[in-house]
């Protein structure tokens, strides 16, 4: 995502993709301003094929040339059968409509991931200083206190080096601090004065204090495992039947609980991976998943497998207890739980 003020810092730069007639032409109908619906594209162009449309937008969206108001057009590309995939999955010359295979009649509104209105973005920042410098700018918003491994998993152009180079600058000039703020990560660490005073007000909670759950993307900035933090190691790991190990796979979700993983839930939902045996933990865990579940979220969520093993089955008994009474429901396939 690229705020609008600071978009022509973010996106990326470097050889445009060569770009063909029917690309420029699209550019030109948007080069007057305003936002364009899929249809109004179509009129302009005076093209009546959706999928050869369809595919010349997300070629220009992918080249960091147009943007959309809505993510409708994700979601829309990322379900099977839209418009666009099959423009890349058909050879032009192999699209025959015969009497046998006739086409759908389009829709009003265009395909599903066409939806919403088509602009043009500005052109990308030049200057590589201030690239690196709204770079750093945006680790140091997203993450507070800035790490090494901060920095891999954003896969920031240049590195940590790099960005190494623009913190210390920022340090000279008292846009932040560098110091050893959270211990066993290492003396270069850089924070803005914000994040490292809340730091310095932590104290860890109570053993009459209920612990606190949050449920969070495994790709989310606010999750330090993966990038600033290795990956623990999870309970069935010793019983040699978990083969999944968690990451930051996008789809992918954590439950930490005071801070701490305490649950690792696969792209999908079918299978989970535990980090805690305590009880009343596991159960805070599971309540905030629930607690996703049910604010629509995530959709329906439907576990198969706890640490390797069926989640009906009573190797996962303790989980599936939990599970059961944060509302998940027992199906022939394991337990669900609708939002």
């Amino acid at each position: 995502l690229h705020l609008a003020d600071s978009a022509p810092l973010t996106l990326p730069s470097g050889d445009a993709p060569e770009l063909g007639p029917e690309h420029h032409a699209l550019l030109e109908v948007l080069a007057g301003g305003g936002a364009f619906f899929f249809r109004q594209l179509g009129q302009q162009l005076g093209s009546t094929d959706d999928a050869a449309l369809a595919a010349l937008v997300w070629d220009l969206v992918w080249a960091s040339r147009l943007g959309n108001d809505t993510f409708a057009p994700l979601r829309g590309l990322t379900r099977s059968g839209s418009a666009s995939h099959r423009a890349r999955r058909t050879p032009p010359r192999a699209r025959v409509t015969t009497a046998r295979s006739r086409s759908a009649l389009p829709s009003r509104s265009g395909p599903p991931d066409m939806a919403g209105r088509w602009f043009l973005l500005p052109e990308a920042e030049g200057d590589p200083t201030r690239r690196a410098h709204a770079a750093a700018e945006g680790l140091l918003d997203r993450h507070g206190v800035v790490t090494r491994g901060a920095v891999m998993s954003e896969r920031t152009p240049g590195g940590f080096a790099a960005a190494y180079r623009v913190l210390a600058s920022f340090e000279d000039s008292g846009r932040a601090r560098r110091g050893y703020f959270v211990e066993g990560l290492g003396a270069a660490q850089f924070g803005t004065a914000g994040a490292i005073d809340r730091l310095r007000t932590y104290a860890p909670s109570g053993s009459e204090e209920k612990p606190v759950g949050v449920t969070l993307a495994a790709t989310d900035p606010a999750n330090p495992y993966g990038a600033a933090l290795p990956w623990p190691t999870s309970t069935g790991s010793s019983n040699g039947a978990n083969a999944h190990r968690p990451g930051r796979k996008a789809g992918a979700l954590v439950v930490l609980v005071d801070g701490s993983l305490a649950l690792y839930v696969e792209r999908g939902g079918r299978t989970l991976l535990t980090f805690v045996e305590d009880g009343p933990v596991i159960a805070t865990a599971v309540e905030s998943l629930g607690t996703a579940v049910r604010r629509g979220a995530l959709g329906r969520l439907t576990v198969e497998k706890a640490d390797g093993a069926g989640i009906l089955g009573a190797d996962a008994e303790p989980i599936r207890v939990a599970l059961e009474a944060a509302g998940f429901v027992a199906t022939s396939r394991g337990l669900r739980l609708r939002g």
